[in-house]
């Protein structure tokens, strides 16, 4: 284990040491031995007050000996960092966050999280109260309370990365099978987030209802439709089913790339072969004929038939999440790589072609009712405010976040924030696109300072400076 993370000279060192050298994190290891004490038999106030108290200490003594061994040249770097890192002219809430060792997957998905308008307006407008929490419910660990602890973090003010070490504690023991110090996938940390806020609210509300129709901050900020219509061959019968998302996987288009060329990067300019987001959409979205051995019965003609199956959008989020999949596996070789093909996406997107009714129009014509396939309460001019990309291998690589903030672009590198121009953001390995309603993205973008916000306001409208 290694007991040198915050010292700037080893951590050079430790990125190339050998396959499985783990780093130790003090603030983390004081969560973990804080909620020990907490729960042994007697385990006093004053006992946890005195970890408390000596992780403070501890934490003090850290920042007043990270700068002693460097030489006046790296000296000079850090400070300049530093000074970057804090820029007074940030916008309110971007602030770094703190590795504790391979959890980049876990900082990448909190700054975009932590940055969709519908759940940073409700961590902001204190719709989950962590001390009313704690009196109701009882329970010691509260993945809600800890991400509130973070948004108030976030939005302090204070520029000086943050620590997410109490927040991981808790998501290990919500999610124990996922609970190691291996790097894990961004887009599995994702859903799993989300699945804890809907089990925790849903014990809060004590509601039983399924996930479409459920009013939990996750679902109704990232919950969609997604329409299955299943067409016999034979007859033309066709059966439709509807399944609630929160996300969207799209395939990436490898056909105009040999197996050797797609592992290879493609820089953007490279029309040929080059992957896009409407291509990837109009993929996801198509008729696909299904093979000889997924024959469905089918009810007109009472017998097994061979089918088409086509996938559309019945109904659109307020956060649209994309998920690229980088991850191509061999079924002979018995094998994964990941596809390091560039992909070109739009800053504004229009879902309106990938929705149920203009599918269905394009495919029957005016002789369906329209008003069953409507999607009037809802808008599909989209923007995009957080990209996450991975770069490397597919066994170790490492994963950032870029963040659109009044229409400036800052890339979220762990506890480092630097700004970046588009074309950066454009040539990235973009694995999860996060977009938001126009609408709610222009609203955010109009203000320009934080003022306080009536808990009584709805999560949902605007926040000002929290764009």
């Amino acid at each position: 284990m290694c007991s040198s993370l915050w010292c700037p000279t080893h951590i050079l060192l430790h990125t190339q040491s050998e396959k499985g050298h783990e780093v130790y994190d003090p603030d983390f290891d004081k969560v973990v031995v804080c909620n020990q004490v907490k729960d042994l038999p007697g385990g006093s106030k004053s006992k946890t007050n005195g970890f408390e108290a000596c992780g403070e200490r501890s934490s003090k003594r850290k920042r007043l000996d990270s700068g002693i061994g460097l030489d006046l040249k790296k000296s000079k770097l850090l400070v300049s960092m530093r000074d970057r890192r804090a820029k007074s002219c940030y916008p309110l809430g971007l602030r770094g966050l703190n590795n504790l060792g391979s959890t980049c997957f876990m900082n990448s998905v909190l700054q975009a999280l932590l940055h969709a308008p519908p759940l940073r307006n409700y961590f902001l407008n204190d719709r989950h109260n962590s001390i009313q929490c704690r009196k109701r419910s009882g329970e010691k660990l509260c993945l809600l309370c800890d991400i509130d602890a973070i948004s108030s973090a976030m939005f302090s003010g204070d520029r000086t990365p943050y620590t997410p070490a109490h927040f991981l504690y808790s998501w290990w023991q919500h999610s124990s099978n996922l609970a190691s110090y291996e790097e894990q996938d961004a887009h599995e940390f994702f859903i799993s987030v989300l699945d804890g806020i809907h089990e925790t609210e849903s014990k809060i509300r004590n509601s039983g209802k399924d996930d479409g129709d459920c009013q939990c901050i996750a679902h109704r900020a990232f919950s969609g439709l997604l329409r299955s219509d299943v067409t016999c061959i034979s007859c033309g019968f066709t059966s439709t089913t509807y399944d609630p998302c929160v996300d969207i996987s799209l395939n990436m288009d490898t056909s105009n790339l040999s197996s050797s060329n797609a592992n290879k990067p493609i820089k953007p300019d490279e029309k040929t072969g080059a992957s896009t987001l409407s291509g990837c959409l109009n993929f996801f979205t198509r008729a696909e004929r299904l093979g000889s051995d997924q024959k469905l019965h089918c009810q007109n003609c009472q017998e097994l038939r061979d089918s088409s199956k086509q996938l559309s959008i019945r109904r659109l989020p307020l956060v649209l999440c994309l998920h690229i999949k980088r991850v191509e596996h061999s079924l002979v070789r018995k094998i994964s790589r990941k596809i390091n093909q560039y992909m070109q996406f739009p800053f504004s997107l229009d879902m309106t072609p990938y929705l149920s009714s203009s599918i269905v129009r394009s495919k029957f014509g005016n002789r369906i009712f329209t008003f069953e396939y409507d999607n009037s309460n809802s808008s599909a001019a989209y923007e995009i405010f957080a990209v996450i990309a991975h770069s490397g291998m597919l066994e170790s690589g490492h994963y950032v976040t870029y963040l659109r903030l009044k229409n400036q672009w800052y890339k979220c590198d762990d506890a480092w924030i630097s700004e970046v121009d588009e074309g950066i953001v454009r040539a990235s390995q973009c694995y999860m696109l996060f977009y938001v309603q126009k609408l709610l993205y222009n609203e955010a973008i109009e203000d320009s300072s934080f003022v306080h916000i009536s808990p009584r306001r709805d999560p949902f409208d605007s926040t000002a400076g929290c764009s």
